[in-house]
């Protein structure tokens, strides 16, 4: 019988951040402490495949505190995020984010909180990049 790999768990604590960008902060001194990364969306993707000084064979990303988060990254906190995204999104796009800044004004739609978990769930089992390995366990 196969002894399974012990995961590198990581930890983070929805008391350390309240808006997106202070999120992005606990990504950088938790999964990738010491590097200069694009503290968006996308590069948040990239780190959880690995390669960007998180394990390659997958990782646990232990969210705890996470109800505060899903309080804190919640709608108001989605429409300032989707207001600064209006303002700096490709022309072509700037119907889509108008339509989703007008869903979360409606206190519909994902927020940012949902977001973030869709992105990490993409990378764990059954996800769209499950290779990757990532686990998230919210606390």
């Amino acid at each position: 019988m196969e002894a399974s790999i012990q995961k590198k768990v990581y930890e983070i604590d929805g008391n350390r951040f309240q808006t997106l960008e202070e999120f992005y902060a606990e990504i950088g001194r938790v999964l990738i402490p010491d590097s200069y990364w694009g503290s968006n969306l996308d590069a948040f993707n990239d780190i959880l495949r690995g390669k960007f000084g998180t394990p390659e064979e997958g990782f646990v990303i232990k969210w705890i505190h996470s109800n505060k988060s899903r309080e804190c990254l919640g709608y108001p906190e989605t429409i300032k995020q989707l207001r600064k995204r209006l303002i700096r999104c490709h022309p072509s796009n700037r119907k889509s984010v108008a339509a989703d800044l007008l869903q979360a004004e409606s206190n519909k739609g994902p927020t940012v909180f949902d977001w973030l978990v869709e992105i990490i769930q993409d990378h764990c089992i059954g996800g769209r990049e499950e290779e990757d390995g990532v686990e998230l366990i919210l606390e």
